[in-house]
Order: C-alpha cells, then sequence, then structure tokens
C-alpha cells in the first residue's frame, strides 16, 4: 500500500468520527430542549392548581356569608352566578373563562367541617376517655347494686338433734331444714344400734347458712354378732385376734377370762373348752372362760447335779433339762475354781416336777485386764401360764451377733450365766419378741 492511500485512509476515520461526535451533540441538545420544557410545563400546572384552590376557598367563604344572611333574613335560597376569572392554559398560554353555579350545598364545606371536627377531636381525646371510663364504671356499680338488691342470700337455720334416730329419719330432717348431710360408716360395740346416728357436727342447736352440709356417723353394727369357736386353737392366737378385732373400741363385746389351765396330750396353749360355747348370740359384752392345755410333756423330770460345771456346761444343761435354776455368784477363793458351780439345792427326791427352781451358786474370776466379762443376766419376767421359749442372744461391739441359750422359761425370776467380750449388749427375747437389753462393760 502506498503512501498516499494510508494518508487518505487516516483522514477518512478523521472524518467519521467528527461526524459521529457532531451526532452525539445534537442528540444532547435535543434531549436537554426535552428537559426543560417539561420543567416549564410542570411549572405552570403547579401555578394554575394553586390558583384554582385559591378560587375555591373564596367561593366558599362568599357562600357561606350569603346563607347566613339568607337565614337571618329568613328569606329562601337563591342562586347566584359566580364570576368567572380567567386562567391560564398549559398549551396555549391564554386564559380561559369559567363559570360556576353557588350553590346551598357543597361536598366541599362537609369535607370542611369534618376535617375540624376530626381536629376538634383530637384536641379533646383525654377527657373523652374519662367520659367513656367514668360512664363504664357507673354502669358496673349500677348493676352490682341492682344484683345484689335483688339476689337475696341462703336463709340461716337451726341445725336439728338426729342422734339416735334411724338414718332415713335423719335424711328427711335434713331435708327440711334444707341441710345436706355427710355420711360416715363406722362399727359399733352396742349390739342391735345398725342404721342409727351416732354423731354428728355442728352440734344439734347450732346457727348454720342454708345447704350447708352435716357431718353423720352411722353405725355399721357390731363387728361380730355371736360368740365365735375357740375350742382347738392356740390362746396367744385367739388373744391376738380378738384385741385386732375391738381395736379402738372402748368396751369390747368379747374379753377373756383368767384361764384355767390342765395337763394334756394337746400342744401347750391349746384351747380344750370354751363357755359360752360357739354361736351364742351377742346381746351385750360377755366374758369367755377358756380351759387351757399344759402341754404333753408335764411331767416329773430328774433331778440335775451340776457342781462343777462352768457357764458353757451350765448353759447347756440349762437348754436340754426342764428345770429353772437361780444362779447366784460370788468372786473364786483360793481353793474355788473360777467360772464354775461350787453349790446347788439338796434335792432328796431323785425326779422332780418339771421346771422346778434349783438354787445354784457360782465361782466368778475376779475383774481382770483381758477382754472378756463374767457375770449373771437377771430379769424379771410375768407368771406365765406354760413355759415360754426364750433365747439369750449376744451383739458384740465388733463381730457377729450369736446366740448364748435357747431354752424354755416359765416366767418369773430369770437367771442366765455369760462369758462374752466387753461392751456387748445382751438381747433375752421372749416367744421372738425383745424384752430385755444389758450392756457389759
Amino acid at each position: 500500500m502506498s503512501k498516499k492511500a494510508k494518508n487518505k485512509k487516516e483522514e477518512e476515520i478523521i472524518e467519521e468520527k467528527e461526524s459521529s461526535s457532531e451526532v452525539l451533540q445534537q442528540a444532547q441538545e435535543a434531549q436537554d430542549e426535552v428537559v426543560e420544557q417539561e420543567s416549564k410545563n410542570e411549572k405552570e400546572s403547579k401555578e394554575v392548581q394553586d390558583e384554582t384552590v385559591t378560587q375555591d376557598s373564596q367561593e366558599d367563604v362568599e357562600s357561606s356569608e350569603e346563607t347566613e344572611e339568607a337565614a337571618a333574613d329568613d328569606a329562601p335560597e337563591s342562586e347566584s352566578s359566580a364570576v368567572p376569572e380567567p386562567v391560564e392554559g398549559v398549551e396555549g398560554g391564554k386564559g380561559a373563562k369559567k363559570s360556576k353555579t353557588k350553590k346551598s350545598f357543597s361536598p366541599k364545606k362537609v369535607r370542611f367541617s369534618f376535617s375540624q371536627g376530626f381536629d376538634h377531636l383530637q384536641s379533646n381525646l383525654p377527657a373523652l376517655i374519662i367520659a367513656c371510663l367514668s360512664a363504664f364504671l357507673i354502669m358496673i356499680i349500677a348493676g352490682c347494686a341492682v344484683f345484689f338488691t335483688n339476689v337475696k342470700g341462703a336463709e340461716k337455720v337451726l341445725v336439728p338433734n338426729v342422734v339416735g334416730k334411724k338414718w332415713d329419719e335423719a335424711f328427711i330432717e335434713m331435708q327440711i331444714k334444707e341441710l345436706y348431710p355427710k355420711i360416715n360408716l363406722r362399727y359399733s360395740n352396742v349390739p342391735g344400734d345398725e342404721g342409727l346416728v351416732l354423731e354428728q357436727s355442728p352440734q344439734p342447736g347450732a346457727i348454720v347458712k342454708g345447704y350447708s352440709r352435716i357431718n353423720l356417723v352411722i353405725s355399721r353394727g357390731v363387728v361380730i354378732d355371736a360368740v365365735g369357736s375357740y375350742v382347738g386353737k392356740n390362746l396367744s392366737e385367739v388373744q391376738m385376734s380378738l384385741q385386732t378385732l375391738f381395736a379402738g373400741q372402748t368396751k369390747p363385746l368379747i374379753t377373756l377370762a383368767t384361764p384355767s389351765y390342765i395337763p394334756d396330750a394337746s400342744e401347750a396353749g391349746t384351747i380344750l373348752e370354751q363357755d359360752p360355747p360357739e354361736g351364742s348370740k351377742i346381746s351385750e359384752p360377755v366374758v369367755v372362760n377358756l380351759v387351757v392345755s399344759r402341754g404333753p410333756n408335764y411331767e416329773n423330770t430328774r433331778r440335775p447335779y451340776v457342781i462343777g460345771q462352768s457357764i458353757n456346761d451350765l448353759l447347756q444343761t440349762i437348754a436340754r433339762t426342764k428345770i429353772v435354776f437361780d444362779i447366784t455368784s460370788h468372786q473364786a477363793g483360793e481353793s474355788e475354781k473360777p467360772g464354775t458351780v461350787v453349790s446347788q439345792q439338796t434335792i432328796e427326791d431323785e425326779y422332780v416336777p418339771n421346771y422346778t427352781r434349783v438354787t445354784v451358786e457360782m465361782a466368778m474370776p475376779e475383774a481382770s485386764n483381758d477382754d472378756n466379762a463374767y457375770g449373771i443376766f437377771q430379769e424379771k419376767l410375768p407368771d406365765y401360764p406354760y413355759p415360754v421359749p426364750m433365747k439369750l442372744e449376744a451383739y458384740p461391739a465388733e463381730g457377729t451377733a450369736y446366740t448364748i441359750v435357747n431354752f424354755n422359761h416359765p416366767g418369773g425370776n430369770l437367771t442366765i450365766p455369760y462369758e462374752v467380750p466387753r461392751g456387748t449388749t445382751l438381747v433375752l427375747s421372749v416367744a421372738d419378741k425383745v424384752e430385755a437389753r444389758k450392756l457389759v462393760e
């Protein structure tokens, strides 16, 4: 390509750029003219609107004045014409005459009055709220006054006396007095009083409000109405059963007299006879007499010989023989062996009755510094009708508890020798019930 052609091409490019710049400049100028024209039109439109609002306000004022004058002269309303005023147009810029006819009623006046009323309401809102609340409170007070004036409370009545009456009669009396009974059932100890009122609360003669509740205790009758069968049963079981049956009653219907004991082949404590017999009706509290067996082993036994026996040997003798040993002790002398029996009561007969008491004397060691203690456990027991199983147990301060001796005893004075560690607690049980405790120091 020659240099001349190249220059020509560059000139064409420069001309195209200049032409493009002129087109863009013309477009920008046209856009600016459009914006300027729109701004001018908006300004003229705003001026026209302001002038129209001002003219309407003047017409409202004139109409209001004419209405007041017509009312004062008692003359009918007449129509009047408004003087048209020139208004500039948006496009041509020329004024155009506009005529209006004045009327007595105008929506603008209504709008103007509503606006004034709303402003007035806003300014007096607290007073309005107070007035509403006051009116509401007055309504409530008036309603309460009317209600309590017309509604009467329950009348007060006198509580009747219904103790000793049948339950149905008591209910009728309560209903007449407009009272409601609350029922509690209870066994009694008086035969024939089933269904009778035993107690009442409040007490007769009390003044209560109508429709109140009155507590009534009504008898369910006696627990039993006839003497049971006790023959063949154990005496202790019958005593426990009757005690449980009449628990809480001041005077039980059945009480047991002191039993009579006789030797018999049946087990000790077994009831052999009773009076009154089974099935006897109970019309009042009765006392039942019983004949009880002493047991098959109520016989003689060989007299014991225990001199020279140690504490453990004597405990074995107590456990296997039917002899009651009354043991005493003293400090061992020089010629006596500590912890042994040194004397016993002299018995001439070879055989003696079971559980005969035999006096025994033991020589105990002097107080020493070792851990064991020696002594006689003593307890005064009631006299039992027959020998009762007993046991003496030891509970050391350290270690496991153990039984010293198991034996039968008729009651009264009880003495048992012991050799236990210091700090041990001795526990005597009679028929598996703890009777006494002793701490060995």
